[in-house]
This record gives structure tokens, sequence and C-alpha cells, in this order.
């Protein structure tokens, strides 16, 4: 049997603060088959001592055989996991959100007619969508609408519909899940959707520009291009067919 592997980890539990990061350490390195000699930085006074003492600005700090590691992401280097890039362009959010958009369609599908596929859970899906997207720039709706100024044509000309964007797209998304108000739903729908497809198109496939889309807000790090296009494409797509079943079905 191989001998136990030890560790020693400084990180901050305070009466009034337990250090996130310093968890996340020592959780690591459990899983990694160590025995940790926990080292619990009670005060202020403590961890600025400690700091001083071992010339670092940040904790949590570990230490494996008398080596100092470092904090959580030089533990995860240590171990030869990757470290996130805080700054790197993601589409990750958007991904994510149209799963769960995907998701509550089946499931509302589901509950109401016993079924997954069909022409009203795509309808949903698109739906769903459009207020989870609106939802996240509703966060906040300053950041979200500084960040779209860099490449909506309309919000340009006219800052304040960076402002009046979010609440368009979510009134428009509520009004298609539940069926109703089609004469306001089906118009908004297609103007931000039109609107936003051309101002991506010109802004990556004619001016070449890289910008970070503010799709799911402010403070994303999704990349603007394809898949910003087809957010609004979408739009315009589920505002066509809308019309269309108002038009031609009757159906309101």
């Amino acid at each position: 049997m191989s001998a136990l592997k030890h560790a020693k980890l400084y990180r901050m539990v305070m009466p009034d603060h337990t250090c996130p990061y310093g968890l996340k350490s020592l959780d690591l390195l459990k899983r990694k088959g160590y025995k940790v000699e926990d080292k619990h930085l009670a005060s202020r006074e403590q961890t600025d001592a400690f700091k001083q003492e071992h010339g670092v600005e940040t904790t949590p700090q570990t230490f494996i055989d008398g080596r100092r590691i470092g904090g959580y992401d030089e533990l995860r280097k240590f171990f030869d996991m990757p470290v996130k890039d805080k700054n790197a362009v993601t589409y990750t959010p958007v991904v994510a959100l149209f799963l769960m958009a995907a998701a509550l369609a089946l499931g509302a599908s589901w509950a109401a007619f016993g079924q997954l596929p069909g022409i009203q859970t795509a309808e949903w899906f698109v739906a769903f969508a459009m207020c989870l997207l609106a939802l996240q720039k509703l966060k906040n709706v300053d950041s979200f609408a500084t960040m779209f100024l860099n490449y909506d044509l309309l919000a340009k000309r006219w800052v304040r519909y960076g402002y009046l964007y979010p609440f368009a797209e979510g009134t428009a998304g509520v009004l298609m899940v539940a069926g109703v108000g089609m004469w306001l739903s089906i118009p908004l729908a297609l103007f931000i959707g039109t609107v936003g497809a051309v101002s991506v198109f010109k802004a990556v496939y004619v001016d070449r520009r890289e910008l970070k889309c503010a799709c799911v807000g402010g403070d994303s790090n999704v990349p603007l291009g394809f898949v910003s296009l087809t957010e609004n494409l979408m739009m315009v797509a589920m505002a066509l067919w809308m019309w269309v079943k108002v038009a031609y079905f009757g159906m309101h």
C-alpha cells in the first residue's frame, strides 16, 4: 500500500466569512487522495500576518512536501487540470440558455398534451428562449444597453432603444407562450429580430468586427457572430409563423 500523501492548506475561516476557494482547494486535495492539515486563518490579523510571512497576496495557499503550490488555480495546474480563463470568449451561456428553453418546452408539452414533440413544442421553445434571453438582459439593463451600442444600428441612432429592447423581447415572449395578444407580439418580435439580424450581419460579416454579443446581458463573453444572428432570425421566423397561423388558420 502506498504511503498517504500529505498537504497543508491555509485558508480563511472567520465568523463572518469562509473563503469559497479554500473549501474548493480542500475538496480537490481530498479527491486527489491527500490527507490535509487544514489550517484556519480565523481573523484578518492572522490572514495579513500569514501573507506577509510567505510573501503572498491572496489565500488560500497550499503546501505539498514543503513546497508552496499556491491558490486554487495553481493547485489545479499542479494536478494538470484545466484552469478557466475568465476573459476567454465562450458560447456556454447561450448553449445553456437554449438547452433550458428546450427542456421547458418539452416539459410544458408533456404537461399539456402528454407528448413531447410537436409544432407547439417548437413554438414554446422559441418563446421560452426569448423570455430567458430577456431575463439575462434585465438583470442589468444599463450594462446591456451599453454593450448593445457597439453594433446595433437602431440603438446607435436612438440610444433609448437599447433600454427598451429587453422589455420588448420579454413581452413578445410571454405573449407567445400564452398564445394571446398576437397583434402586439408578432410586430414586436418581427421588428427587433429584423433590426438585430441586419445589425449583427453588418458588424460581423460586412465590417468584420470582433465584438462581444449583448444577447445574454452586458457582462457576457459570448462572441458576436453566428449564434447572435441565429437568435434574431429565430425571432423573425417565429413572428412570421405566428402571423401565418393567425391570418390563415385563425389561431389566436
